[in-house]
């Protein structure tokens, strides 16, 4: 079995300046094509280190990655340390160099004399091709054993990947004979981790295959359908029927799948059913409206958003009476519900959301604790309104607020 090895290169992760994730991103690509990480190894920008650490991983794996060091400053020194471990030198490449002239031409600048750096390769080494930046990625032979370089910056990494590393490990793993493996998600939200759970059952038990690995962050919850099989079709085939199964078992729990995010599947629905939305938020502070407006194409259906935070501004902007949020409170049902009713009757529009909570740390009581929220949805089928009690601090809260909003009008949406 091909088996891989990650080195990620830069001070600046060591320092925890720069959060690592092309390490994550890599480990699961390679496990989509059949290629497990034995180890990974995170080092500085020093050429000793990164000859040692290669010789390490040459040790533990077929195929080595290493990210970062590729830039044209002193401390990027990937190159110098592949080429040492290659026991050859560096050569300027006159094609590369050309082509990293033309990426600063192209952009109306005059090329930097040290990015000249970037055309040097080892002996015997090819470049790879980098169409959204400078540094092109290094592809080495030796001994049997695949060394690739990457750059560091993730858009630029993950293009060089896909576009001429990929298709390459497909090559060696079929050749191989190597398993194949495939992975499906699904997306839930309205459920615990523990009474998903219980719902799936036996379906969660180690050594099955597919397996079903489970994941949560923010109130989703990610199943993960890992099935293997000695052809990457017979996979897909276990992977789909085990989809379905858990789709059956989970009915509306169950939003999207892939990476799909709870504000695209709304808004599709939205934009299907030539629906249009607007928001009254409080304690979310605009959360709801930056998760609604970060899918592309959202202006067919978004029209308005309000961020009510003052009692005044509930009044002013929304015709939320005083006397009401006297008489209730600012938290309370009948004013979140008096907040969507009033957006949706200001925007003219199909449906509207009225949120209001404490998202803390302070403000909270006994009677209305930090976490407490309300939500509302309004529509010609009438106005719902649920509490909620979240944690995990303020940030946390408002997020979460903001995608129980979403989900409540995603269920809407499949009712009106």
């Amino acid at each position: 079995m091909i088996k891989a090895s990650i080195i990620s290169i830069g001070n600046e992760i060591l320092s925890g300046q720069t959060v690592d994730t092309n390490a994550s991103y890599l480990s699961t690509k390679l496990f989509l094509i059949g290629v497990p990480v034995v180890s990974s190894y995170t080092i500085g920008d020093d050429i000793d280190s990164i000859v040692r650490v290669l010789s390490l991983a040459s040790g533990d794996a077929d195929v080595v990655l290493t990210t970062g060091g590729l830039g044209p400053t002193d401390d990027d020194l990937t190159r110098q340390g592949l080429a040492k471990f290659l026991n050859t030198e560096l050569r300027l490449q006159s094609e590369l160099l050309q082509r990293i002239e033309d990426f600063f031409t192209r952009r109306n600048v005059q090329m930097p004399e040290r990015n000249k750096v970037q055309a040097y390769i080892p002996s015997g080494a090819k470049a790879l091709a980098n169409k959204l930046g400078s540094a092109p990625g290094i592809w080495a032979e030796r001994k049997g054993k695949v060394l690739v370089a990457l750059p560091g910056v993730p858009s630029e990494m993950k293009q060089i990947f896909e576009e001429s590393v990929l298709p390459e490990l497909k090559r060696l793993t079929k050749a191989s004979g190597q398993v194949g493996t495939v992975i499906r998600k699904l997306k839930c939200f309205g459920a615990g981790e523990s009474a998903i759970a219980e719902l799936l059952g036996s379906l969660c038990q180690r050594g099955r295959n597919p397996l079903i690995n489970c994941t949560v962050e923010h109130g989703v919850i990610t199943l993960h359908i890992v099935a293997t099989a000695e052809e990457n079709d017979s996979a897909q085939k276990m992977a789909e029927k085990d989809e379905g199964l858990l789709c059956n078992i989970l009915g509306k729990l169950v939003y999207g799948t892939d990476e799909q995010t709870l504000a695209e599947v709304v808004g599709q629905k939205l934009a299907q059913q030539k629906k249009t939305i607007a928001v009254a938020e409080s304690c979310t502070g605009g959360a709801l409206a930056k998760l609604i407006t970060d899918v592309p194409g959202s202006s067919k259906y978004f029209t308005h958003g309000w961020v009510t935070y003052s009692n005044d501004a509930k009044t002013v902007e929304l015709g939320v009476g005083a006397d009401l949020i006297a008489r209730y409170g600012a938290v309370s049902g009948q004013v979140a519900e008096a907040m969507a009713q009033g957006c949706r009757n200001r925007a003219e529009t199909d449906y509207a959301i009225g949120i209001t909570g404490i998202a803390g740390p302070t403000g909270g009581s006994q009677q209305k604790p930090v976490g407490l929220v309300y939500i509302s949805v309004d529509s010609d089928g009438g106005c719902e309104t649920q509490q909620f009690i979240f944690s995990h601090g303020r940030a946390s809260i408002r997020l979460r607020a903001a995608q129980t909003a979403l989900n409540m009008l995603r269920l809407r949406l499949w009712i009106d």
